[in-house]
């Protein structure tokens, strides 16, 4: 038998060389009980040694597999390319490198168009746009009219009006004294010794012997069958100008008015996220929003003008009848006098079922409109009424597919009129 010791456990030794010293017991051998206890924490020890080294030897392994596979992945630039800085502005910053970004500013009496601050992105190229700086004088926008010239003052200008102009922005005609709409006729002495005389073109001799202007808006103004200007008249000494309200230019046959497009000229006014549409005689800056969640429905612009319903949950019939699909529609049009007159047409080109139904199903101005089917897949928004501009009509369309008199799906259209006050 193991002879008696005493009743504490008896520590181990760590060993510099990674293992373990063997106990030191005392000279008195230890009782049964007391080795037991030795030899389970020899045990534990042993397994705690066991883990460590298992850990280490994976953590090594992933390390050495990381490093494997940075090696072997082929080497790419780190870099993005060399940025223009702007002609009368600064770049701020001069890391090309990943994750760094770049801002721009300009000088005093410009300002930015373009992107403020540009980041280097992970496929080494830029974010946004190249940015340039665009005088903020007061005549950049061409303020003066009829080829007045502009000159730019402390925060404000004055224009410099050619003859026959007055205005601030050259926007009047000066009316001309009546010795400017009559002259003396040119005559000549005839073989017989009789006396003619003639008058300038535009001119037509009147009893006193006086070439007097003939007025060409009085005449013809005023009769639409014989009009000689579009919009509106302006009698000259021996002619005539027509002229174009804001937003149109005069077409060189000098007779007719051409919209300006606004919008293709950056002429507008739209901020950023906003979408620009040309209108008769001007613009308007429009953003369409997909309806917010409700019922467990909710919708995902996909383009400019278009929503998708996100997947309706399984049991939710609300989700399921609510209309799969979005548009919206901006149509500028000109003052309208005959009716009816088709403004847009529906149509799928997809068709699964047996039929289709129009129907308007909301917006401002409904009386106004009407909606027809013009063939089986194709059905017809219609003006049903005429209407005097500057107006501004909304419309909802739903269009509707059904088999056997199950609804399989609808589609919304938001259709927008902007009307002119102008025929033209």
């Amino acid at each position: 038998s193991l002879p008696s010791s005493p009743t504490a456990d008896l520590p181990l030794w760590g060993n510099p060389a990674g293992g373990w010293d063997v106990p030191v017991f005392p000279q008195e051998c230890l009782n049964r009980q007391q080795a037991l206890s030795v030899v389970r924490q020899m045990q534990k020890l042993l397994v705690a040694q066991e883990a460590a080294h298992l850990r280490g030897t994976r953590g090594l392994r992933h390390q050495l597999s990381i490093l494997q596979s940075r090696l072997q992945r082929p080497p790419t630039k780190q870099t993005c390319p060399q940025l223009a800085v702007p002609l009368n502005g600064r770049m701020l910053g001069r890391s090309l490198r990943v994750g760094h970004e770049v801002h721009f500013v300009c000088d005093a009496g410009f300002r930015l168009v373009g992107s403020e601050t540009r980041a280097c992105r992970h496929n080494c190229t830029w974010s946004g746009t190249q940015p340039f700086c665009r005088s903020i004088d007061d005549c950049s926008s061409n303020p003066c009219a009829n080829s007045g010239t502009c000159v730019d003052g402390n925060q404000s200008y004055t224009c410099l009006c050619p003859p026959g102009w007055s205005g601030p922005s050259c926007q009047n005609w000066v009316t001309l004294s009546n010795t400017s709409f009559s002259h003396q006729p040119r005559c000549a002495e005839g073989r017989s010794g009789s006396r003619r005389c003639s008058c300038d073109t535009g001119f037509q001799l009147r009893p006193g012997g006086v070439c007097q202007d003939v007025d060409e808006c009085q005449l013809y103004q005023s009769s639409p069958q014989m009009q000689i200007c579009l919009h509106d008249c302006l009698n000259l000494p021996g002619s005539y100008r027509c002229l174009c309200p804001p937003g149109y230019l005069l077409h060189a046959d000098r007779n007719a008015c051409e919209d300006v497009n606004e919008c293709t000229g950056k002429q507008h006014n739209c901020t950023q996220g906003d979408l620009c549409i040309n209108t008769f005689g001007g613009h308007r800056c429009v953003r369409p929003k997909c309806p917010p969640p409700r019922h467990n429905t909710s919708y995902v612009k996909t383009s400019a003008f278009q929503c998708e319903r996100n997947p309706c949950p399984m049991d939710s019939r609300a989700c399921h009848q609510a209309a799969s699909s979005i548009s919206f529609h901006y149509l500028p049009l000109q003052a309208i006098r005959t009716v009816p007159r088709v403004l847009f047409k529906m149509s799928t080109t997809r068709f699964v079922g047996d039929s289709l139904r129009f129907t308007i199903t909301g917006g401002r101005g409904q009386g106004v409109f009407a909606v027809r089917r013009s063939d089986q897949q194709t059905g017809e928004l219609l003006l049903a009424s005429p209407v005097a501009g500057p107006a501004t009509l909304e419309v909802e369309l739903e269009m509707s597919e059904f088999s056997h008199k199950v609804l399989l799906g609808k589609h919304i259209f938001k259709v927008t009129a902007f009307v002119s006050p102008y025929v033209f």
